[in-house]
């Protein structure tokens, strides 16, 4: 058998990019039995293509009917910390939200293009385009308000929270940062 012979298996990092989450969410449905999972002589996880996509069909993001899937409310993290986003993402999807995940700007305004939200968390300090500048590019795409934007830094102050209510942000999470106050922020603004 020839090496290429094996596009149907594929490795934990590799089913977390087809289905668009973080790897421990993948290990996560592994171990409650949401995904099937293989596992190799020493111990790696391995994805059955075929499994994935049954998956998808089951409880995909946009199945092509009329109808969501069994689906909380949508959030997009933008942040550039890996991280930061897998915490949130995790402890959000345990909640029973739906979690897309953006490491930039860009990357942030195509997944809005994709699928608009229902919530976006926005970290200001990000390489390139900065989450202020983001937040005016979401606003010019969907409306001032439109999309609740929930910002945050651990390294700006008080100021910044004025400034992101100013700028149309529906909050704002500064110094001293902690992650579980994105989550309770989230909680409170789009009860699932």
């Amino acid at each position: 058998m020839a090496a290429a012979a094996q596009p149907d298996w594929l490795t934990l990092g590799q089913a977390a990019k087809y289905l668009g989450v973080a790897q421990s969410t993948m290990r996560k449905w592994s171990d409650l039995g949401r995904v099937s999972a293989f596992y190799t002589p020493g111990g790696h996880r391995r994805y059955r293509r075929a499994d994935l996509d049954q998956f998808l069909d089951r409880s995909g993001p946009a199945s092509g009917g009329g109808k969501t899937s069994t689906s909380g409310p949508v959030v997009l993290i933008v942040d550039d910390d890996d991280r930061l986003r897998e915490y949130v993402r995790v402890n959000l999807e345990a909640e029973g939200y739906v979690v897309r995940e953006a490491a930039s700007a860009a990357e942030g305004l195509t997944a809005l293009g994709e699928e608009s939200p229902d919530l976006i968390l926005l970290d200001v300090m990000m390489p390139q385009v900065d989450g202020w500048e983001m937040l005016q590019q979401i606003h010019e795409h969907t409306g001032v308000g439109a999309i609740p934007v929930v910002m945050y830094s651990g390294k700006v102050d008080e100021r910044s929270a004025a400034e992101a209510e100013s700028r149309g942000a529906q909050g704002f999470i500064g110094k001293p940062f902690d992650p579980r106050s994105l989550i309770e922020s989230t909680k409170q603004l789009l009860p699932v």
